[in-house]
């Protein structure tokens, strides 16, 4: 699907310049926004996004878009709450002809309940917003096929760490529970524009066929709440409030002088299957 104009030469002919309150890192290389969508398809045993529904969050000035738009999507909602994207994502849309639905709202207020269909979620996802909008939709997977996600190096190391290193933590722990999650490329700041201070990756999410329920995710979120907290000291202390917790740590062979980051993500849904 040709293009009539580079993403630099579209950026420059809008005068785009990215704005840091909307957390804004331009990816205006179109070979990397391929990559990155090609690797995603592959990871997924899939040649293209013929039949599946996409839902990209702030499209910024279309690069992920255009390497979506090449891989023929059924249907492409965006959700942008910067005017000026809108323009080019509706120049775009009307330049090649492909009715793409775009959602001019802060993505923190979409709910992608509204789509009535199985999602795949692609976005550069703005850094301010990232972990608020990730925790959101892993309580709210039933409609979520996959999800291609940017973020800080930094926090993307958080959601794979591993028990017992200083990165784990709840959010380790609820993306462990609800998703098989993959790395699938990491980009230096040189990559975007402007350039940020810091590395960014990209990991694919693919939920679970055995969905957690939303009671349990709700005990998983008081009990790492309570640990994490306290994170230095035994749970003995940190999750006294717990009724007949030494009784549960018994059953699942967890001793009450571990401490929060040496608890498998396991363990914990099995402590918060034994509270409800």
């Amino acid at each position: 699907m040709p293009f009539s104009k580079s993403l630099k030469q579209t950026v420059e002919d809008y005068g785009l310049v990215a704005h840091k309150a909307l957390g804004q890192n331009f990816l205006l290389d179109q070979n990397i926004t391929d990559k990155i969508i090609k690797l995603s398809l592959e990871k997924q045993l899939l040649k293209d996004f013929t039949d599946k529904n996409v839902l990209e969050i702030g499209p910024g000035p279309g690069g992920l878009t255009r390497a979506i738009l090449q891989k023929n999507p059924k249907t492409l909602t965006v959700v942008e709450m910067d005017e000026r994207c809108v323009n080019i994502i509706s120049d775009l849309s009307q330049e090649i002809h492909f009715p793409i639905k775009i959602i001019n709202q802060d993505a923190l207020l979409y709910n992608i309940s509204q789509s009535n269909t199985k999602l795949q979620i692609i976005s550069n996802l703005p850094y301010n917003i990232s972990v608020p909008l990730l925790t959101k939709w892993l309580q709210n997977l039933e409609l979520i096929e996959s999800m291609t996600l940017m973020f800080q190096k930094e926090v993307a190391d958080r959601i794979l760490a591993s028990t017992r290193t200083k990165e784990y933590g709840r959010l380790s722990i609820l993306a462990q529970l609800t998703c098989h999650t993959q790395k699938l490329i990491t980009l230096e700041p040189s990559c975007f524009v402007p350039a940020p201070k810091i590395q960014s990756t990209v990991l694919l999410f693919q939920p679970f066929k055995q969905k957690v329920s939303q009671d349990l995710l709700k005990m998983i979120e008081k009990l790492t709440m309570l640990a994490f907290s306290q994170r230095r000291k035994m749970i003995r202390q940190s999750l006294k409030q717990i009724a007949n917790l030494e009784q549960i740590c018994e059953k699942i062979s967890i001793p009450l002088t571990a401490r929060a980051e040496e608890i498998e993500p396991e363990q914990y849904l099995q402590m918060a299957q034994m509270l409800i």
